[in-house]
């Protein structure tokens, strides 16, 4: 039975471990990046190492990815993706960089399943905002509308509050699409006009 000394010692030498493949991980990635544009594939490399390497999901991961759908290798970012979520389930951003890679491989209800797994390690407001605009696609507008509530109370602001109050008309829920178009005349100062906002892009 181990010794209380040594359990402590554990610990530390663990982050000791994580340190260093944090720190070689931070050099195969600065070798990447000096390499990508005259040697592509030996980047690549250099960046699988260092995703390898990453004790913990980093910028990294995100790069690789880039780095395929620069190539349009849709196939190999959707996997890149896969495998951080398998190694980090725990992190909001290995989900929601799945969800975009899912998205960018034309694969929208995958990336719906991502972005819900998000939510359910982190309220986040870009991706109940995602989770939304998907469900909207699909005609879900019950659904649509309450992940367009969940990204205003995430901190999404106005235009989170103006897409709910749009997915609940459409849903027929017409009191509660009028509260969010008080709360959004309270919160912008300015006067909803349904014509001018239905110009208008989602995003603004």
């Amino acid at each position: 039975m181990p010794s209380r000394r040594h359990a402590v010692r554990i610990p530390r030498v663990n982050r000791v471990l994580d340190s260093a493949r944090q720190a070689l991980s931070r050099y195969a990635a600065g070798r990447a990046a000096r390499l990508e544009t005259r040697r592509p594939k030996a980047a690549e490399r250099w960046l699988q190492l260092s995703c390898r390497l990453a004790p913990r999901f980093d910028f990294v991961h995100r790069d690789l990815c880039a780095h395929f759908r620069r190539l349009n290798d849709r196939l190999r970012a959707v996997a890149t993706a896969q495998d951080a979520v398998r190694r980090f389930s725990h992190s909001p951003d290995a989900w929601m960089l799945l969800a975009d890679c899912y998205l960018g491989a034309f694969r929208p209800r995958d990336a719906l399943a991502a972005y819900e797994s998000v939510l359910l390690v982190e309220e986040r407001a870009d991706a109940a905002l995602a989770a939304g605009e998907l469900y909207a696609r699909e005609g879900d507008h019950v659904t649509a509308g309450a992940r367009f509530a969940r990204a205003y109370a995430a901190g999404a602001g106005p235009k989170a509050l103006k897409l709910n109050a749009r997915e609940l008309h459409v849903a027929g829920d017409v009191r509660a699409a009028a509260e969010a178009r008080a709360l959004w005349e309270k919160e912008t100062g300015k006067r909803w006009d349904e014509a001018a906002i239905s110009r208008q892009p989602s995003g603004r």
